[in-house]
């Protein structure tokens, strides 16, 4: 599914009339890069894809100052058609994406460091708080400014409480690890139920 597609689309339908500018700073505002997967550094070139095929139309060209000259675009009929099926597939959609750490740690660890791996962990568990506080804090500031509505603020804690999911996953990884004997770890013989080769 394209999602700067869905966002744009849903964001002139919802605003009005926007230039380019006014549509990346809203994405930007919202961060919708990171949490929703939006290429906000695609949209220029899906506003040209879009009105090319007659979703979107220029209005007007707007100029201030010495600035360069921006485009105005307005959703059309067909645009609201897209929006209409981009939304159902969005609320349809139940896709898992690829997990490679899933798999590194079902199929990969036989011969895997056991401090490089706690190591790893370690590092990943921080990546993921980090981005539920500032999920979170970032959901309170623009709820609070009025950049963002309360569906959007609904949508900005659903990724905070992904986040803090991961972190609770890697807490109980972390003490299983702990409590896991040298002897069961990935690649001893007592973990593979095989013995080690003495010939």
């Amino acid at each position: 599914m394209n999602l700067t597609r869905l966002m744009a689309l849903g964001t002139l339908a919802s605003h009005g009339p926007l230039h380019g500018h006014q549509i990346r700073r809203l994405a930007e505002v919202s961060d919708v890069g990171r949490w929703g997967g939006v290429s906000v550094g695609a949209l220029y070139r899906e506003l040209r894809l879009m009105e090319g095929e007659g979703l979107i139309r220029a209005i007007r060209t707007e100029q201030v100052g010495r600035r360069p000259a921006r485009t105005v675009y307005s959703i059309t009929g067909e645009g609201k058609l897209e929006l209409a099926l981009l939304r159902e597939r969005a609320f349809r959609s139940q896709e898992v994406g690829p997990d490679p750490l899933g798999v590194a740690l079902t199929f990969a660890m036989h011969g895997a460091d056991r401090q490089q791996v706690t190591a790893w962990l370690a590092a990943r568990r921080a990546v993921y708080a980090a981005v539920a506080d500032d999920l979170a804090a970032s959901r309170q500031r623009l709820l609070r400014e009025g950049h963002i509505d309360r569906l959007a603020a609904a949508n900005m804690r659903r990724g905070e409480l992904g986040c803090r999911a991961e972190v609770a996953w890697h807490d109980e990884l972390a003490g299983e690890l702990q409590e896991l004997p040298d002897e069961a770890w990935p690649g001893s013989s007592d973990a593979t139920g095989q013995k080690q080769d003495t010939t």
